[in-house]
């Protein structure tokens, strides 16, 4: 289980992305963090693995304080964690296959990396990610030649070379046409089920989280307005949410 427990982030001594904030992740189940543009979801998620410093609080994980944890501890914890990326963050001129590679920086001796170098058992594997995300076809082409949700796909298998126990998704199909953010959400979905990865995902839109999430967790300007099941999530709750002023479609 993930314990997120009084996470208060502070930018610039000024600016309270997070407030206090506190909920349970449970193991092995899909997670939605909701909530308007500049709620808070990225830094919580950033916070999660530290790639953001938490100002206070803690995140707990199987037990260890993630955010006690010194460098060398944090670099292991962080090989269990898969990260995925609003805006991909591949490196585009270099070919799929490269970027699915490099998730396996955590694990093999880094001047290999720099010479691109891989073991022929990762290069096996990072062909069987690309084919569990329906893109081995691709392997060999640059990334910038690939479609917004192929690079996505890439993000996807890049993740699942850490052979990750939670998956942190940070606004995945934010930047996809809907049918694009279905397919993306059905991948997520699949390996949160079949590989038992817990995954943690930011998103905007309510139907995404009914369909896909397991719990939700709602941020309204840094503050949690909601810890429960998405349909449990109302008019009423909708409003606390999203504001007085939105409306629900469909």
């Amino acid at each position: 289980m993930l314990e997120v427990k009084n996470l208060t982030k502070i930018y610039d001594n000024e600016v309270l992305a997070l407030d206090q904030v506190s909920f349970n992740a449970l193991k092995g189940k899909f997670t939605a963090v909701i909530g308007l543009s500049g709620s808070g979801k990225s830094t919580l998620l950033r916070c999660i693995n530290r790639l953001v410093e938490p100002t206070a609080g803690q995140v707990v994980w199987d037990g260890v304080d993630i955010t006690a944890a010194p460098q060398e501890d944090l670099r292991l914890v962080r090989r269990r964690i898969g990260m995925i990326f609003q805006q991909f963050n591949l490196v585009t001129r270099s070919s799929v296959l490269t970027n699915v590679l490099s998730g396996r920086l955590g694990y093999v001796n880094p001047l290999w990396s720099i010479i691109h170098y891989f073991p022929k058992e990762d290069i096996s594997k990072a062909m069987g990610n690309l084919e569990r995300v329906d893109i081995a076809d691709k392997a060999h082409n640059r990334a910038d030649e690939l479609s917004g949700g192929q690079q996505q796909r890439v993000g996807i298998a890049r993740a699942l070379m850490q052979d990750p126990e939670l998956m942190l998704a940070d606004e995945p199909v934010a930047s996809l046409d809907p049918v694009l953010a279905h397919s993306i959400m059905k991948i997520l979905k699949r390996l949160n089920q079949e590989d038992g990865i817990t995954v943690i995902c930011s998103l905007h839109f309510l139907d995404l989280v009914q369909q896909y999430a397991d719990r939700a967790v709602a941020l309204n300007e840094g503050q949690l307005v909601f810890d429960g099941l998405p349909h449990e999530i109302d008019d009423e709750r909708f409003k606390e949410i999203y504001g007085q002023e939105a409306e629900r479609i469909g």
